[in-house]
């Protein structure tokens, strides 16, 4: 029989719990439980562990929480090492060759709608600009006609959701990075780096500003503080979004300012209102053009400035190297990485510690994170099982478990981390995700259940995320609605109730398109709702910009997961019940079940089990499914939630 090593446990759970809003509360209790036991004692210890302390669930540790968790035999190869060795394989990643693949672009964009910084995408701004010049997005006001912004109209909105569309194209191929990549620390800090250096794609409107972005972090994943900073400071996703392109000289826009000292670099309580006044002047200028960053010197104050109490004619660069020699920094970084990377409570001594480390070493990461996985605290019982797995994680580790070798497109990824609170490209602000308990709640909960139903039995998710199928009878459609005069146009709408359901019914009545239009036009500036010939114009605009992006941004395909649990088993030997539960067990869970649960599962396997059929028959539909809704029971435990 497979062994099984234990933990104990201090909280017992009742054998049975009626109602499903019972239930949800039970495991939300559970799961505190589980979390505040691992917080029952505190080591804070940042001496290495010991060799001989080495085995199979800290390696398996070290990689859940370095990365994304692996295979039994990744793991296994890792606890054959030393922990040095094996630390060092994960922090020293470029030594093993980056031999993914770069992101395909669908090509949406044209030469001619390179970003406009002034615009930014707002309805009202575009349509003032083109009946002011008479061009935009490389789109001619007509010269006559009922029409005239129509064609505008329509670059608008396909700019803003082909560039939404593709995103999520990029979001999945992140996501592959994740799952298949042999340097796992680079992406999870890359992921780490995205939720500090917090940038929306749905604000900044071009895919490519954040794609970008995701590579410069990449690129810096485990460099420096100074290189980081400064980097982000000219990142244009960053300065688009926090409205740097407004911060001239004599103007001061302060929203960059504040986020590098509050959020970015120092935290809350250390630095002053003044401070942030002379930092923002020391950023004017800065700004993007389109995909470059741009140091406008004509729009730079070059004045004297003091901040932290230091005067001189600082620039941006200079407010970095200001920033880096005051103490709170190294604490408010090295906390950070603490909670994201170790759990979420830590000692005033174990700050002090990181924090000199990291100022000892200029901020360098390499160092401060080998010290960190090779420390005791790091493996102590208040740091296993301890941290609940943020949705990304979630997903991306319980493929990596599966040994996957392609992220599924059912369910469909960029929805089910939206769905869970964590849309990649689209924190819910400039803090980023709050994290730790946040990311579960009752419905979180349940959702995430049925994702895991969705992955081991597909079928059963057919129109759970329902796509638009792509015809080209769509594209045809407004041709006609553009000949229309306002008069005729409205009165065609009142046929069919509204300006939004109008236009759908050109294309054959299609309901949820009209749907989809209405839902994005409700967020539409007042002015186009109320005003009857500029709301025909955005709902035409909306219907064309819809079909044109599904048009030319390429699908992600709705292909199922591939794996045979039949015959991971077989590999493994196991041959009964029990034990093919601890191998599930052992493979995809951190914390072990209470022996009554497990045994619980056991009976559940055994009861499913085809009559006349045992684990090791091969090809057999129904053993699989039944070791499926054994492996959905398993990764719908409390436990699972943590890593």
């Amino acid at each position: 029989m497979l062994q099984l090593r234990t933990k104990p446990h201090i909280f017992r759970p009742v054998p049975k719990i009626q109602g499903l809003g019972t239930k949800l509360v039970f495991f939300l209790t559970l799961l505190n439980c589980l979390v505040n036991q691992a917080l029952a004692a505190d080591i804070d210890s940042l001496e290495p562990l010991a060799a001989s302390e080495w085995s199979y669930d800290h390696a398996a540790h070290l990689l859940e929480r370095a990365g994304f968790g692996d295979t039994p035999e990744v793991v296994t190869r890792f606890a054959q090492m030393t922990p040095e060795a094996a630390v060092d394989l994960i922090v020293n990643y470029e030594q093993i060759a980056d031999d993914l693949p770069d992101f395909q672009h669908s090509g949406i964009w044209d030469e001619d709608m390179l970003p406009d910084v002034d615009l930014h995408l707002r309805f009202d701004d575009v349509m003032a600009k083109a009946a002011e010049v008479g061009e935009v997005y490389g789109e001619v006001v007509a010269d006559e006609g009922p029409r005239q912004l129509q064609d505008i109209t329509d670059a608008l909105y396909y700019k803003y959701l082909s560039s939404n569309r593709e995103w999520e194209r990029v979001a999945q191929w992140w996501a592959e990075r994740m799952l298949i990549t042999q340097r796992p620390l680079e992406e999870k800090m890359t992921l780490f780096w995205h939720g500090h250096f917090a940038t929306e794609e749905l604000k900044n409107d071009d895919y490519r500003l954040m794609l970008n972005q995701n590579e410069t972090l990449r690129d810096l994943a485990t460099s420096d503080m100074r290189s980081l900073l400064i980097a982000m400071s000219k990142d244009p996703a960053m300065l688009l979004y926090l409205d740097n392109r407004l911060n001239v000289k004599g103007h001061a826009n302060e929203n960059y300012a504040r986020e590098i000292l509050e959020l970015f670099s120092l935290g809350i309580g250390n630095y002053t209102e003044n401070d942030i006044k002379e930092a923002a002047r020391a950023f004017t200028g800065w700004r993007n053009q389109g995909l470059e960053f741009i140091d406008d010197r004509q729009q730079h104050d070059d004045g004297v400035k003091t901040v932290f109490g230091e005067t001189g004619n600082w620039d941006g660069e200079d407010i970095v190297d200001l920033i880096l020699q005051q103490d709170a920094s190294g604490e408010f970084i090295a906390s950070k990485l603490y909670r994201f990377f170790v759990r979420t409570e830590i000692s005033e001594q174990m700050v002090n510690d990181l924090a000199e480390n990291l100022r000892g070493d200029d901020y360098q990461l390499k160092p401060f994170l080998r010290t960190l996985f090779l420390s005791q605290d790091f493996y102590s019982e208040p740091s296993l099982g301890a941290q609940i797995k943020s949705p990304v994680h979630f997903l991306v580790s319980t493929y990596r478990k599966l040994d996957l070798e392609k992220i599924p497109g059912t369910p469909y990824f960029p929805a089910a981390t939206n769905l869970l609170g964590q849309a990649l490209g689209n924190p819910p602000n400039v803090k980023g995700w709050d994290g730790g308990r946040a990311w579960l709640n009752p419905s979180t909960i349940l959702l995430r259940n049925n994702l895991i139903g969705h992955l081991l039995f597909p079928e059963t998710a057919a129109g759970a995320y329902p796509r638009f199928a792509y015809s080209p009878r769509y594209s045809n459609a407004p041709a006609e609605a553009r000949q229309r005069d306002l008069d005729e146009a409205l009165a065609f709408s009142s046929e069919s109730g509204s300006v939004e359901f109008s236009v759908a019914a050109m294309a054959g009545d299609d309901r949820d398109m009209a749907t989809d239009m209405n839902s994005m036009a409700s967020t539409a500036p007042s002015a186009a709702r109320h005003n009857a010939r500029a709301e025909y114009d955005l709902k035409l605009g909306l219907y064309r910009g819809i079909t044109k992006s599904y048009e030319r941004v390429r699908p992600i395909p709705p292909t199922p997961a591939s794996f045979d649990l039949s015959s991971m088993l077989r590999n493994a030997n196991v041959s009964n019940f029990e034990d093919a539960v601890i191998y599930m067990e052992r493979r995809f869970l951190t914390l072990r079940l209470f022996d009554e649960d497990r045994q619980t599962i056991v009976e559940f396997l055994q009861d499913r089990m085809p009559d006349g059929f045992r684990l090791r028959d091969s090809g057999n539909g129904e053993v699989e499914k039944s070791l499926r809704l054994t492996l959905q029971l398993i990764l719908s435990t409390p436990e699972y939630q943590l890593g």
